[in-house]
Parts: structure tokens; sequence; C-alpha cells
């Protein structure tokens, strides 16, 4: 920090090396010697209002966690001396340290009015612009520090910088250039190596392709990373149409790693193949050059199909069950989305069952060899089957072969993980639980296995056992939920968000989602580590993709679910805000028997003890964490950093407006998921209960766009045009815009028309006809709705997922009164879903479930889990 004097407020040479010291103990974390210092001069009747002490005084506060004192210090001295750097830039600091960057940014550039030249400020504005993501201020405060220290390479990079991710790609090559004349190669020099990269990167991105390969061509013995220089140039050829040039490096590459699927796309496409025989010929060339490898194998099944594939695919299912490959199936999935394939494969896994259970070879025609196949052969053969009939909707036959493979080996751990997934596939979440119970019984020392019987007890709603699981590897001490959180654990955070919502625990659910954007945030606070240390130590390339990919961290499907569900608890809490009785909601004991009620009293005392202890030990380990954080901070005199306010699932319950929290979970989504439906039909709900027209349009708009028959879009236009022609008072410029907008998507027709038009159309679809129908309801309040439903099993979309929300319809009223027809389909879903626990009978389940419990089983949950 520079220490020119105040003019305003000059101190003598005895208080001036005091105030010097203070400086120096500051940046050497000496805070309590610091605070010595500034009492010295403070205490002086002539410099008791000394604006830059009282301020420095303040920030040392700050950094022993005294927040408040730090504040009323700060405050006092720019009050005394508003003319002071020190002071503006000692309350920036003070703002930054509470992320409030906004404000620090004011302050510095306050500071910078009294101090234009001050480096240290400088540097901290830039740190915060470039955090910020202020491009254009970034590059006016790197010019400053630029012409401030022009001989640091930091001064000319960031200068550089500023301009490539304004994307003036000319100005930042001038840049780079210059400071490249001005640098001598030592030896084996990385950081010479990684500018020379990164410039290259920018010629590349401008669009520079001839530059850049002159570039590579001049430089490539100064470039330490080998294998970036031969990739470029592999691209730089390609893109350039040299495609001989290209073909030479793409096979240097292969050789180098025979399994990158990025260099055979290269290598087709240098040697233009794009028939199958053409492109047979490169896969075959490297089939016998590296016999052993996969990715020439492999690769062939995805363009090949008939005959041709079918001996293909063969030789490679035959190779990989004669040496136990447990991920083949996952390997072959892909294939599955061409139905031709699937029976293909299912014909000649069925074919090989057959032939290794009365040859123990793959096929008739190895009959008489003395090579017979392995008896785990026919073991991996029924493990695959079960999840190939599991993939096709199979569940009977699916059953009969894990269980077949079961009984030939009941060790192995992967036949128990395959069952439980085709369980849950199934809607029957209790066995699949029960299944990887046993799973983990087996290998109690298997974190995968811990972990994904924790995740499905998890989708059970059994939140306190899958807790209890994950403990067995999570620290002693403290309590598995919070050693969770503390270590940014999202996928279980996720879960326990499902779970919550689906139990009705609408605070415990926010408090997850919650925890999960805090996560999200700190990850983008760390960027603060790395805006410095990137530039010293030269790593830009990597630094770039760390912007990047920060400018998009929450388009990530972790941070899209925690939203979502934060989403629907937000609406569910407007249209039902929550009763202090619900709030601590008990069950009814009036109608029960005299031994379940003694049986349920116990079960309650038990659950009471039990959480009693469990409190008792999260306050003894708090105690101690404090205590431990307290000694660490008496050591070193620092605090940690900012505290959040902590989450109480009682008071995120209770929040007064529901609706404008909703939208903070929503902005996100709409700047970086807006390619999801579902972020616009969750901007529909919101804005609907807002009542804010053109916000719902431009929510319909965006759907229309992405799926304009998507069968929920469709019940958000009827119900928009059914407020839009009741609205009496919608003021003229937006009726306008409105009937402009309108007309697009309704094509002059009214919602009733629409709707017949849409329930006709798409008469063979479950989601369409039950959006249909509920809307049919909604306008007319007719009966005849359900008669759509009369041959729903017949109909496409017909999964386990469509039929509860179908279930759930007849039953909240959204279809009439159905009692009769809600009998008849529920006894039909039972036909088709014989497994699923929520088309039981009450008696038929061990455990008590609604069909939103079970929900989330099936709902989203692809094949592939």
């Amino acid at each position: 920090m520079k220490t020119i004097m105040s003019p305003s407020q000059p101190l003598p040479p005895k208080e001036n090396t005091l105030f010097k010291r203070i400086l120096k103990c500051y940046e050497h974390k000496q805070y309590k010697n610091g605070l010595k210092f500034a009492k010295q001069i403070l205490t002086n009747p002539k410099f008791c209002d000394h604006g830059e002490t009282l301020a420095m005084k303040g920030l040392t506060l700050n950094c022993l966690g005294r927040k408040e004192e730090a504040y009323e210090y700060v405050r006092k001295g720019l009050r005394n001396d508003l003319k002071s750097h020190v002071c503006w830039h000692v309350f920036g600091l003070l703002q930054r340290s509470d992320r409030k960057y906004d404000e620090a940014i004011k302050c510095y550039r306050n500071a910078l009015k009294w101090d234009k030249d001050n480096i240290q400020i400088l540097r901290d504005l830039s740190l915060l612009q470039i955090q910020m993501r202020d491009l254009e201020g970034y590059r006016d405060t790197r010019y400053q520090l630029f012409n401030l220290r022009p001989t640091q390479r930091a001064s000319w990079i960031g200068f550089a910088m500023a301009y490539h991710l304004l994307k003036d790609y000319d100005m930042a090559l001038k840049i780079l250039e210059e400071f490249r004349k001005t640098q001598t190669k030592r030896g084996y020099d990385y950081e010479h190596s990684e500018l020379l990269l990164y410039q290259n990167m920018v010629m590349r991105e401008a669009g520079n392709l001839e530059e850049a390969l002159g570039h590579l061509n001049k430089y490539e013995e100064q470039i330490c990373d080998k294998l970036s220089v031969m990739e470029a140039r592999a691209q730089l050829h390609l893109e350039l149409q040299q495609l001989k040039d290209a073909e030479e490096l793409f096979i240097e590459l292969l050789n180098r790693n025979p399994e990158n699927h990025m260099y055979y796309k290269g290598l087709e496409d240098a040697r233009q193949a794009v028939s199958v025989d053409d492109k047979m010929a490169i896969y075959n060339e490297f089939q016998e050059k590296f016999p052993r490898s996969q990715t020439p194998q492999r690769r062939p099944l995805d363009f090949t199909s008939g005959e041709l594939f079918k001996k293909l695919v063969g030789n490679y299912i035959q190779k990989a069950i004669h040496k136990g490959v447990p991920p083949l199936f996952v390997d072959l999935r892909p294939l599955y989305k061409d139905p031709e394939k699937a029976q293909t494969i299912g014909e000649l896994v069925l074919s090989y069952v057959d032939c290794l259970t009365r040859h123990d070879v793959f096929t008739e025609d190895g009959k008489n060899s003395k090579e017979k196949e392995p008896a785990t052969a026919l073991l991996w053969a029924y493990y695959f089957l079960a999840q190939h009939f599991d993939y096709i909707g199979c569940t009977s036959k699916a059953l009969e072969y894990i269980n077949t493979a079961i009984e030939h080996t009941p060790t192995l751990i992967e036949l128990f993980l395959a069952k439980a997934r085709l369980y849950k596939h199934s809607g029957d979440i209790q066995e699949a639980v029960h299944c990887l119970d046993e799973a983990q019984a087996l290998d109690t020392a298997d974190r995968y296995i811990n972990s994904k019987c924790a995740k499905y007890m998890l989708r059970a709603n059994m939140i306190t056992e899958a807790e209890e699981m994950c403990s067995k590897f999570t620290r002693e001490g403290v309590s598995s939920m919070e050693n969770l959180n503390e270590m940014q654990c999202m996928w279980f955070q996720t879960e326990c968000a499902l779970s919550y919502q689906r139990l009705g625990k609408w605070g415990d659910a926010l408090k997850k989602c919650h925890e999960i954007d805090r996560h999200f945030s700190e990850i983008i606070e760390d960027q603060f580590d790395f805006h410095t240390y990137c530039m010293r130590k030269m790593t830009l390339r990597a630094y770039v993709g760390l912007l990047r990919l920060e400018n998009v961290l929450q388009s990530h499907p972790f941070y899209f679910k925690a939203a979502k569900v934060a989403i629907e608890v937000y609406l569910r809490l407007y249209d039902k805000p929550l009763t202090e009785n619900e709030i601590s909601e008990e069950i009814t004991t009036a109608n029960m028997a005299p031994a379940e009620l003694k049986k349920y009293r116990n079960k309650q005392r038990k659950a009471r003890k039990r959480a009693e202890q469990e409190k008792e030990n999260q306050k003894a380990a708090q105690e101690k964490r404090e205590q431990h954080i307290k000694s660490r901070q008496q050591q070193d005199g620092e605090a940690d950093g900012v505290k959040e306010e902590e989450l109480v699932a009682e008071k995120l319950a209770k929040v007064e407006d529901p609706l404008s929290q909703a939208i903070r979970f929503l902005r996100p989504l709409q700047s970086l998921a807006s390619k999801r439906i579902e972020t616009h039909l969750l901007a529909f709900e919101i804005y609907i209960r807002k009542n804010r027209l053109l916000l719902m349009l431009q929510s319909i708009k965006r759907a229309w766009l992405i799926e304009p028959l998507h069968p929920k879009l469709h019940s958000n236009i009827v119900r928009f045009y059914n407020i839009v022609s009741s609205s009496k008072e919608i003021p003229a410029p937006v009726q306008t815009v409105l009937k402009q907008e309108m007309d697009k998507i309704y094509s002059n027709k009214n919602a009733h028309d629409l709707n017949e038009e849409f329930l006709a159309k798409f008469s063979n679809s479950l989601p369409h006809v039950l959006q249909g129908a509920r809307m049919k309801y909604f306008l007319e309040k007719s009966s005849e709705v359900l008669s759509y439903f009369t041959n729903f099993n017949q109909m496409k979309g017909v999964t386990i997922q469509n039929c509860i929300e179908s279930l759930e319809a007849m039953r909240n009223g959204d279809l009439g009164s159905c009692d009769k027809e809600m009998a008849s389909f529920l006894a039909k879903c039972r036909e088709l879903f014989p497994y699923a626990i929520v088309f039981r009978q009450p008696h038929e389940n061990n455990v008590s479930l609604t069909p939103n419990s079970v929900a989330n089983h099936v709902d989203g949950v692809s094949k592939e889990e």
C-alpha cells in the first residue's frame, strides 16, 4: 500500500514512522502489533481523529473478525479525511471482504481520484473488474498499469488478455508479439513455451489459420508441450484443406495414442472418408496395427449396419464376455437408439447363452473345438441380457436372467447392482434398496457401492438410513450431513432435496437447495486465487479456459436440479402458505388400534432419543471446532472469510415473498439453461402467479422455439389465452404486442378450438392426452374428458411417470369427479407395471408410499442411470 501522506491530515515524522509500521504489520499479518501502533497514534490528542490511522485500525480489526468495529472505525476515518486515497482504498478492501464488489469498485475509483497512479489500488480494481466481467473497465485499468509498469511481464500479459477477452484479437496479437520480441529464450523455458501457445491460440480464435500454422512451424523448437503442437497443427492443416499433411499428423498422433476418438475423427476427415468402405479401411488398418486397442474395434459399430454390423458387434461382444468386462452394456448402450441394432445385439447374446450352456462355446461352428470358453463367460452373458431386457422394458425376463446369474455366482457385487437398477426402473425402489444393501454388505470398504446405496435410500425417502450409510466414509465427530455439505457433495444434497420435497418437508428441501447454491457461489469466489497466479505462472490457456467455464458454471446439471426443486417448492409455498400447525405436523393417532398405538409410541420415543443424542453430538463437535478455529486465529491472528448466515429450515419455509426467491433461482437458468424447455415452463408458472402478461408471453415464445408440441407448453398456451381474454384492464400498447405475438402461436384460433385440435392430433399419446383433457375440463368443466383415457394402455408414452401424473390429476380433481374411472385406470396400470409400488393396493406394500414419493425413481430417470 502506497504511503504518501494525506495532504489534509499530515503526520509529523515520529507518527508517520508509526503509521508505516501499521502498514507493514498489516502486510505481514501481524495484526495485534498493528493495533498497538495505531493506539500510540490515536491516544495522542493531536491525532485522535487522524482518518488514515482510524481506517487502518478498522481494516486490522476486520482481519481479526471484529467486523462491526471495523466498519465503525473505517467510516469514521473516511468522514475525517474524504480526500485520502488510503481511506477510500481501505473502505474498498472492507467491502470486498464482504463480497460487495460493486461497492468496492466505487471505493477504488474514489481512491484513484486522489492518487490516480497508485499501483496497488489499480491492481485491486483490475481483480474486481475481471471477477465481475467488466471487461471494458478491466481493459482501461490494465492500460493504466501497462503505462505505469511497462517493464513488468504481468503488465503486458494482462493488457493483451483484456483485448483477447473483448475479442479484439488484432490488438491482443500486436501486444503479445511486441512482448515476445523482448523475451530471450533460455534453455528449457516452460513459461515462454506457454506464452507462444497462448499467442497461437489467439491467432486461431481470430481465424488467422495460415498465420497460426506458420507461427507453430517457426517456434516449434521453443515450445515444450509437443503434443499440443501436433494437435494444433493437425487441426490447422485440416481446416486449411491441406489434407495430406493433416493425415500424416493424425496417423502420428494415433501411433502415440490409438484410443483417442477425436484423432480417428480427424483422420476420417483428412482422408475424406464418407462411405462405410472408406471408413472401414481406416479402422481395419489400425486393428491390424494395434490388435489389443479397443477404439478401432468399437467405432465401426456406430456407422455399420446389416450383416457387417452383426459380424463386427458379435466379435466385439465375444471378446468382452470372454475377458469378463462388466461395463460392456454401458459401452454398447448408445447403439440402442437404433431398434434394429438393439434387436441384433439381443438375438446374438441369446444365441451365445444357448451355445455356452450346451457346448461352452459362443457359436455352433466351434462346438467341436478343443478350446472352450471359461465358466465366467456364461455369467457375463446372463449379466448382459439382464441389462438388455431391462433397457427395452421386459422386466420379467431381465429378472429371470439376473437371478440366474446370482445363482451362478452369488458373491459378484455387479449382479446386485444390476438387480437394484432393474427394480428401480420398474418402480420398486424398496426392493432396489434391499438389493444394494446386500451388495454393500459384500464389500463394506467400497465407497462407490456405499454411495450408490445411500442414493437409492434417499430415493426411497430413507434419509436417516442414507445418512448413516454415508457416515462410514465421513469424518468422525461430525454429523455426516454436515461433513458432506463441507465437502460440497452435491449429488447427495440434490437427492436429499428431492426426498424432502416428496415428503412435504419444504423447509428442509429449500435448505439443501440453498446449500448447493452457496457451493456454486464459493466456486465463483475461488477465481480470486487465480487472477494473479495464472498471469504470474504464465498458465494463460488454462486461465482463459477457467474464466469461460466460470461464465457458464450455473448451467451445470447439479445447479439446474437444485434450482428446479427450489422453484417448485416456492411455488407450492405461494399457493398454500404453511400454517403454524403444518410446520410441526404430527400424525394423528385417533383411529389407531391399541397395539399399533403402543408400537407407534415406542418408535416415536426411540426417534426422539436418537435425535437428542445426535443433537448433543453435533453441539459438542461444533464447540470443539469453534475452539480449534479460535486457537488457530490466536496463533496466526487472522479471522476466516465471510461468515454466511445460518440456513434454518423453518425460517426458509416461512419466507414472506416466495415468488421473489423463486425468481432468484430462475435467473441463472434463463441465461445459462435457456435451451431447456423446463426453464421456460417454470418461468411461466412464476409469472402467471405474478400476473405479468408480457413475461408470460416471453416464456411461451421461448418454449415454443424449443419444442412447440410439448404437452405442458400446450396447457400454458391455453391458460394464457384464457387470462388475456378475460382481462379487462390491459393497457393499449400491451394489447397491441399481445395480439401481434399471439396470432403467430394461436393462428387466429380460440383456446377451445386449439385444445380440440390438439386432442385430435395427439389422441395416441398419453402425456398429450393428459394435458389436453386437463385443459378441456378447465375450459368446459365437462366430465367427457375421461373417455380419452379408455384405451390409454395402447397409447405412446405410457411410462410409470406419465401414469402417476394422470393418476394424480384424477385424484386432485383436474379431470372432474372420476372415482370409478380412477379405479379402472389403476387396475390397468397394475397390469402394465406389476412391480411398481405406487400402483399396488395399500395392503400389498410393506411401507406406506404415495404416488408423489415414488415419482423421483422414474421422473427423468433414464436407463443410463
